[in-house]
């Protein structure tokens, strides 16, 4: 990974594109003296969402259920804890929750509750996906994986060749991966890089409250009811997996489905490290919507079909995204930039699997231009 800040985007033509597009936004919600950021609906989602991942556990600890029905609770948290990923910290930690600093952080805390650490969080997707989508080695969220290549840039092995087979086996271990390993590695990376502005002493601090949140959060879902409670640990244990597996599987599916499909690019910087786009039209180039007009897909995903609205306008709140879009799509139309759009989530399911199917068959693009 290069260090932030080595690459620049460099505009060919003053497409006047965005700058158009962020009037026409703003006229939006001027217009209907609508605020940017959290409504009552966004409100009683937050409140549906972490209840709907809280209370299966404490129904498990509580009652102690046989175990089918621990395991169907078990998975109802895992599609809960997706959901509070997706529709609840993701705005958050984005800023778009609310216009005070204090909330936004405070609802981000969503995530430690998850295992995870809302500080790396931000670094990762806020600054390198969000800032250098698709661009191998900066956006860490294509980065190669144990058996899984998602850019066209990086080598290719031969078991990748049926990574769009084996994929959801290890998605399935992406949010476990984070509650246990990830944030300590990240922490390291960041600071290494001089994406972590921290001093020595914060990142101390940091890595102490990290460390006390993972402990906590073990303690809670596994100590508690196996050693305090004296449930079947067994149990506990395959119910917790089985929550992670679920969340990890759905998380991974949605993102990969706004980025890793058909049509979309993944540019190289030139020898001097540029981009030779803006970052609007980068954003465009690279990030895909689906299943615009499903209205569940919407309210439960948080707004992430909506993924060109998100990257370019990542602190508006999602709730507003659907109304947004065809300002998007006819501004993007007007100025002859891509508006990238699956139709069905079947559809971008089957683009992806495509796209894996094909980086998984294909050396890099650099190999293929020396051979």
């Amino acid at each position: 990974m290069k260090q932030k800040g080595q690459i620049k985007f460099i505009p060919q033509d003053k497409n006047e594109f965005f700058n158009t597009l962020k009037v026409r936004v703003e006229e939006y919600f001027s217009k209907n003296n609508l605020s940017r950021n959290y409504n009552s609906k966004m409100v009683l989602k937050t409140i549906i969402l972490i209840t709907v991942y809280i209370a299966p556990f404490l129904l498990v600890i509580l009652l102690n259920p046989p175990l089918w029905i621990s395991l169907l609770l078990w998975s109802i948290a895992g599609i809960g804890m997706a959901g509070v990923g997706m529709s609840v910290m993701h705005d958050a930690n984005h800023g778009a929750y609310s216009n005070s600093k204090r909330m936004n952080n405070f609802i981000g805390l969503t995530l430690n509750i998850c295992g995870g650490s809302s500080h790396n969080w931000k670094l990762q997707h806020n600054i390198m996906h969000h800032t250098y989508t698709n661009i191998s080695g900066m956006d860490n969220d294509i980065d190669d994986k144990i058996g899984m290549r998602f850019s066209p840039h990086t080598k290719q092995y031969g078991i990748q060749k049926l990574q769009f087979i084996y994929a959801f086996l290890l998605y399935g271990i992406v949010t476990l991966y984070w509650a246990t390993l990830k944030d300590f590695i990240q922490l390291r990376r960041y600071t290494k890089l001089g994406i972590n502005p921290n001093s020595k002493s914060e990142n101390f601090i940091l890595l102490m409250k990290i460390i006390c949140n993972k402990i906590l959060y073990f303690f809670v879902a596994l100590f508690l009811p196996i050693y305090f409670l004296n449930l079947p640990a067994g149990e506990i244990v395959l119910g917790f997996l089985l929550m992670h597996f679920i969340s990890g599987v759905i998380l991974s599916v949605v993102f990969q489905m706004a980025h890793t499909v058909d049509g979309t690019s993944h540019p190289m910087p030139n020898e001097e490290g540029n981009i030779e786009n803006s970052w609007a039209i980068h954003q465009m180039n690279t990030t895909v919507n689906f299943s615009r007009k499903s209205k569940w897909i919407s309210w439960y995903l948080g707004g992430l079909n909506f993924q060109v609205e998100h990257h370019l306008f990542p602190k508006i709140c999602h709730v507003h995204y659907p109304a947004i879009s065809p300002i998007v799509k006819a501004t993007a139309e007007e100025f002859s930039v891509p508006y990238l759009d699956n139709t069905t989530f079947r559809e971008a399911l089957n683009s992806h699997l495509v796209t894996l199917k094909r980086f998984g068959s294909v050396p890099a693009l650099d190999e293929i231009l020396a051979g």
